[in-house]
């Protein structure tokens, strides 16, 4: 066992090995010489007995390196002298350097970014203290509207006091809508997107305030005095993170309201319960203000020690549908239950499959990755047989070469990871600023120090799998005949080729996997855009006016027909209407059912409700199937009036016109006087629900939607709009228009992310598959230059021997898109929940990506064949 003298002198030595290196040379000198004239004296030959004395001794190169090794410490030693070989080869081959550390860099950095992407989403806790304890409190039926997902007052409040699973049961008010404020300082008032809290939100959730405090109890009732909360981000935009802020009143929608706390820079309520929105203020909600508006209430709670959530569901069980009789407005029915779920898996749980599938493509594209450089380096080794062989037979012995070109593998992988990485921080940057997205904690991602161990890990894992079988194919070569052989056509030449087809066949197998994967997931969302919406995007812009009607119906047709007409008198707008819901943005539900029936329990559903003016239905594109639309003679003293969809007209009134038919409304007769077409109000992707449309002037609208259908794109617009709006009320706020388009865009950007990434992945794959092609079809035809040649000088015509290349190409592709076709079908199955409208087995996707992975390879291995086919018979043969 070495002692720590002895390493310490052999530390010591690392500093004067060219001191050490002359005296070792002069001592080894000094034994040959005394071997040589012991030889002499035994009566031979001056030549005889220097030979027989370097045979005796053993080889001088070999004794020095055993000599350095005793003296030092190996391992070091080695290692540095295989770094300093290794950088001074790559620098003299700087282009396969490059080409190797980008490849690495782009299969290494779109790893570190998915991984970030999962890790955030899926592995890591959500940003609470003991956030395992949170769950969120919903209905058991998944495709219930938001009134359906929420409860009252009263309720929130009784089960709070009943419960004995929770430490605390809090919530939030659900029907809050974007830029429902406007804040009044100096200049033109600002729209501010404000969310009303319950008072123990935040200390439920254990979310500090950076600044000031959270709400006290007394801040929640009735004729309290106004404050309000403000978000990192607002505070920072706004106010230029001026600590001073806490403790002033500031004006929202006319009235004076005092800041009492920033709330932390980690805390992103949208991120984790409303992803794709974002939310400025918070205040507190009073209990009193809501208590008759039914349900508001979006409920989550903290498990207290100790508890399950299978004990806390049980109890739910039990208590909610006892909960029914406290509601005090007659018109709501709740009939009440509820699914408890931790907040983690309430939050991420639908991405989970999607989540996987897109760190499976990444993983993929690491293999091909590996496989690439697998072949280069192959190809590079068979290059450098003679080095190695001339190595060889200096003594270097089948490990060191090993430990060689591992360490050059090494070097490759440690520069494609810090390509990698900043590529990676790119791209997490990227995607965290994308707040159009919809995916939960999107915000939040970034490259953190787990990422950068799993960049790590991922670096060894690459360099152990690119390098290592090239390493051992080498080191365990006959390199001793590259010195005889002066041919490229060699059993050892052939044999590498033989193992590069083998990666390529393998490269298009994979390809081929991902290509089928991204074509089925790219399939389907092409389906969904090519759903029936029930309206039409296209051409209509809306955007968020502020109307104060006093809630007088009498004032509001009045507000709203001037508003419209003076909207409709502008150049390039063709129809305008009001409405205070937008499909596919936030929704609520009433009760709607036939007058006169009776109903199961559970049969009647939630009804999606949008209060409108007359012709909204025509500006957003909704068709009208039966009936008629409002107008303005349906005022508040008229027979209340409804416009519902087919699937409401069909389940009310089955065999029947609808148009005409009596319904209950709230505990109002309402007459039917039209009906039109599904839309999707919550989801591309699932069919259509109840829906029915009120007239605001016999209604009260949360809110107020300009919609416009327009001949012109919408910053052409704005001017002239924002004008009108406010000639009507000078205080309207500085909204931006949004195109009708972009609430599509929004409903569908968590798979169009994912369908983007993949097929990104798919492509790139497929290129470097293609690469991987050419790379051993060219490296084939300059080993085979000479025979190319004599078979040229022999007839062979241009075309024949395109033909043959071209013949070894597909012989590869095709085998190697059997494999992936065969693997292909099974993990088609595993992805068949994220298809839309899309068989997990769809022929012409099969056959599409097919037709596109032989049209790549074609041209990858035509490039060569070309090549080959120009090939001068006279010079191949004088080359020889």
């Amino acid at each position: 066992m070495t002692t720590f003298k002895e390493a310490l002198k052999r530390m010591q030595s690392l500093f004067h090995k060219r001191e050490q290196d002359v005296e070792l040379d002069a001592e080894m000198e000094s034994h040959l010489e005394f071997a040589v004239e012991e030889n002499v004296r035994a009566g031979m030959t001056p030549e005889e007995a220097r030979r027989k004395a370097m045979v005796r001794f053993g080889g001088v190169q070999q004794a020095r390196e055993r000599q350095r090794e005793a003296r030092g410490l190996p391992w070091l030693e080695i290692l540095m002298q295989d770094l300093k070989f290794t950088f001074r080869t790559l620098r003299r081959d700087r282009a396969f350097a490059a080409i190797a550390i980008l490849i690495l860099g782009l299969g290494i950095g779109a790893n570190i970014a998915v991984f970030s992407v999962v890790d955030t989403v899926l592995l890591r806790p959500l940003p609470f203290p003991d956030s395992g304890q949170l769950v969120r409190i919903v209905t058991k039926d998944p495709k219930a509207g938001e009134s359906s997902k929420t409860y009252t007052a009263d309720a929130t409040e009784e089960f709070q006091q009943r419960n004995h699973s929770f430490e605390d049961v809090t919530g939030y008010f659900a029907f809050s809508s974007a830029e429902n404020l406007k804040m009044v300082s100096t200049g033109q008032p600002l729209p501010v997107t404000g969310l009303m809290v319950m008072g123990n939100f935040f200390h439920t959730l254990g979310v500090k305030p950076v600044l000031g405090r959270l709400f006290t109890p007394e801040e929640t009732l009735k004729n309290s005095r106004a404050v309000t909360l403000l978000s990192y981000a607002f505070w920072k935009r706004h106010f230029g993170g001026d600590p001073a802020i806490v403790g002033q009143a500031i004006n929202f929608s006319g009235t004076p309201t005092t800041v009492i706390g920033v709330l932390p820079e980690t805390f992103d309520f949208g991120g984790v319960f409303s992803p794709g929105s974002k939310v400025d203020i918070f205040t507190p909600v009073v209990m009193d203000d809501i208590r008759n508006e039914g349900n508001t209430l979006a409920l989550a709670g903290r498990l207290k020690p100790g508890i399950t959530v299978a004990q806390a569901q049980a109890e739910a069980d039990l208590l909610f549908p006892q909960l029914d009789f406290i509601v005090t407005r007659p018109a709501y029915k709740p009939n009440y239950n509820a699914r408890i779920s931790t907040l983690k898996d309430y939050v991420t749980g639908r991405l989970r499959r999607s989540l996987i599938v897109l760190w499976c493509a990444v993983g993929v594209i690491l293999l091909i990755v590996c496989v690439n450089l697998c072949n280069l380096l192959l190809a590079r080794a068979a290059a450098r047989s003679k080095e190695f062989a001339l190595r060889s037979a200096l003594g270097a012995g089948s490990m060191r070469l090993l430990r060689q070109l591992l360490t050059e593998a090494m070097v490759l992988a440690g520069a494609g990871a810090a390509l990698g990485l900043a590529i990676a921080y790119a791209l997490t940057a990227w995607l965290a600023s994308q707040g159009a997205i919809a995916l939960p904690l999107l915000s939040s991602i970034h490259v953190d120090r787990t990422a950068l161990l799993w960049t790590v890990g991922i670096a060894l894992l690459t360099a152990i799998l690119f390098g290592l079988t090239p390493a051992w194919k080498i080191s365990h070569d006959h390199l001793v005949d590259a010195l005889k052989d002066s041919g490229q056509g060699s059993s050892a030449g052939r044999s590498h080729e033989r193992m590069r087809s083998m990666l390529v066949i393998s490269e298009v197998a994979l390809a081929c996997v991902l290509l089928v994967g991204a074509g089925l997931l790219l399939r389907s969302f092409l389906r969904v855009l090519d759903v029936d919406l029930g309206f039409e995007p296209s051409r209509a812009a809306s955007i968020q006016v502020d109307i104060d009607d006093h809630d007088n119906a009498d004032t509001r047709s009045a507000l709203w027909q001037d508003l419209l007409h003076r909207v409709q008198a502008i150049p390039g707008v063709q129809t305008a209407g009001l409405s205070d819901n937008l499909p596919l943005s936030r929704n609520r539900s009433w009760g709607i059912s036939a007058k006169g029936k009776t109903y199961q329990k559970g049969e009647l559903q939630g009804t999606f409700v949008y209060i409108i003016s007359p012709g909204y239905l025509k500006s957003i594109g909704m068709r009208l199937m039966k009936g008629r639309d409002f107008t303005w003679d349906d005022g508040p003293k008229s027979q209340p009036v409804v416009i519902i969809n087919q699937t409401v007209a069909q389940r009310l009134w089955p065999g029947q016109d609808a148009v005409g038919q009596i319904s209950n409304v709230n505990g109002h007769d309402t007459l039917v006087v039209g009906v039109i077409a599904d839309v999707k109000e919550s989801d591309l992707e699932a069919n259509g629900g109840w829906e029915m449309y009120l007239p605001g002037t016999q209604n009260y609208p949360d809110g107020a939607n300009l919609v416009m259908r327009t001949t012109l794109p919408p910053d052409a617009l704005a001017s002239a709009v924002m004008g009108t709006l406010r000639q009507i009320n000078p205080a309207q706020p500085a909204t931006e228009f949004r195109m009708i388009q972009q609430l599509v865009d929004h409903a569908v950007s968590p798979r169009r992310f994912f369908v983007v990434l993949v097929s990104v992945f798919a492509v790139l794959g497929l290129v470097l598959a293609a690469l991987g092609i050419y790379g051993v079809i060219s490296y084939s035809v300059t080993q085979k230059t000479q025979e190319i040649g004599i078979r040229m000088a022999l007839g062979a015509t241009q075309g024949r021997v395109q033909i043959d290349v071209l013949t070894r190409t597909l012989r590869m592709v095709l085998v190697g898109a059997a494999v992936g076709v065969v693997v292909s079908l099974g993990i088609s199955r595993l992805i068949a929940t994220l298809l839309f409208g899309t068989s997990a087995n769809d022929p012409a996707t099969f056959a599409g990506m097919m037709l596109v992975l032989g049209a790549v390879a074609f041209i990858a291995g035509y490039i060569p064949a070309r090549r080959a086919s120009q090939i001068d018979p006279s010079i191949a043969l004088r080359n020889n």
